[in-house]
């Protein structure tokens, strides 16, 4: 039986071992973290609306149920002119064929440790959910949100999870009856944030900070972090008595230092097939991925799971397990999203023809929590996945 090893426990990873389990294939996931972490649904854990474990389920559930092996342990090296990897408990592997899905890192900014984000380790969607109970409990503060951004991939940028997480802060503490106590600002780097969802998106987000009272400080380059503020290019100050950050994506440690084909933002250059640059029968898929298209791109879960279908597809038909042709990712490449906003939601879709958001009051949040549990239970195995998603 062909075999292929998968690195990454996200949802590109986990999507290429159920695929390549259909295809035939015998697969090792090599994961850093037993669990899979949900993060378009971890906006809620730090507004108190789910649970850690809701958002968390066991790698060791979905690998029992597809037949691929599970090996928690963390990459240290990936040498590709000799086709191997290096984990600090398994030593030295050699992999013919080889899936990159380790996600991205995040860029370094002075004084980063001031700062909580939703989009980075799991564990910080509770210390955010603490840092939110103690501003409650003081009754009023200054609440800082934003994101920064990648000169060199644009695409690294994640933005949508800071809006998200704001507007159902913003609902909380409306609930509460204690909104007017506090300042809620957004920042970012760039002139228009979000510019990318396109101009009606755009549009209606500048109208629903406007209506909520929400403060922005847009088009500056951050300086650095403190424990009270964040500091512009300007040397303006932003007083923060928490402040929740994203930065931009880039390569991880491990594989700028390898001898991998990278961008300059250090992912991971490959063709239309999601095949790595001049490395046969490797591939690299989701964010670790250089991803090639039109200038408002961007790497999301749903294109992750198209890359690892098409990886796992591609694979079968290049050994000769299936007949067909291979299926490039760059023909589905589009934004889409369901931004929740604690009471209803915005629906989000744009590819190069056309940009939409369409509003959906109470029901849209609703939708993305039916949503979540769609993911698990498919995943899993309990119920049929709808094509395409």
């Amino acid at each position: 039986m062909n075999s292929v090893v998968i690195i990454g426990g996200g949802i590109a990873g986990v999507e290429a071992a159920i695929y390549y389990r259909k295809e035939g294939f015998e697969v090792e996931l090599i994961s850093e973290r037993s669990y899979v972490f949900i993060y378009p649904i971890a906006i809620w854990i730090p507004v108190r609306t789910a649970r850690f474990e809701d958002v968390a389920f066991s790698l060791d559930d979905i690998a029992a149920r597809h037949g691929f092996k599970l090996i928690v342990d963390e990459v240290l090296d990936i040498q590709a002119s000799n086709k191997t990897i290096i984990l600090k408990d398994g030593g030295i592997r050699h992999c013919n064929h080889l899936i990159i899905a380790t996600g991205a890192a995040k860029m370094k900014h002075k004084g980063l440790e001031h700062t909580l984000s939703i989009c980075g380790a799991p564990e910080q969607s509770i210390l955010l959910r603490e840092k939110i109970d103690t501003l409650i409990a003081k009754g009023s503060g200054k609440i800082a949100f934003g994101f920064g951004g990648n000169p060199n991939d644009p695409s690294g940028v994640r933005g949508g999870p800071g809006f998200e997480l704001f507007f159902n802060l913003h609902h909380r503490l409306t609930k509460l009856g204690i909104r007017d106590n506090f300042e809620m600002t957004f920042f970012a780097p760039m002139a228009k944030p979000g510019a990318r969802m396109g101009p009606k998106a755009l549009k209606l987000i500048e109208m629903m900070f406007k209506r909520n009272r929400f403060g922005t400080h847009y088009g500056k380059k951050i300086k650095c972090f403190e424990s009270n503020g964040v500091i512009f290019e300007d040397d303006s100050r932003l007083e923060s008595d928490m402040t929740m950050f994203i930065p931009a994506g880039n390569g991880s440690e491990f594989i700028i230092k390898s001898d991998l084909p990278l961008n300059n933002a250090g992912f991971i250059k490959i063709n239309n097939f999601c095949e790595i640059e001049g490395i046969e029968s490797w591939y690299a898929i989701g964010d670790a991925a250089a991803l090639e298209g039109p200038d408002w791109k961007a790497k999301q879960g749903h294109i992750a799971e198209v890359m690892a279908r098409n990886a796992a597809h591609n694979s079968a038909i290049s050994l000769g397990l299936k007949s067909g042709e291979k299926k490039t990712y760059q023909d589905h490449l589009n934004i889409l999203c369901v931004m929740d906003m604690g009471n209803g939601a915005g629906f989000v879709y744009r590819n190069n023809k056309k940009a939409l958001l369409i509003p959906m009051p109470i029901f849209g949040h609703w939708l993305k929590i039916g949503w979540g549990w769609y993911y698990k239970l498919s995943k899993i195995g309990y119920i049929p996945r709808i094509p395409g998603m």
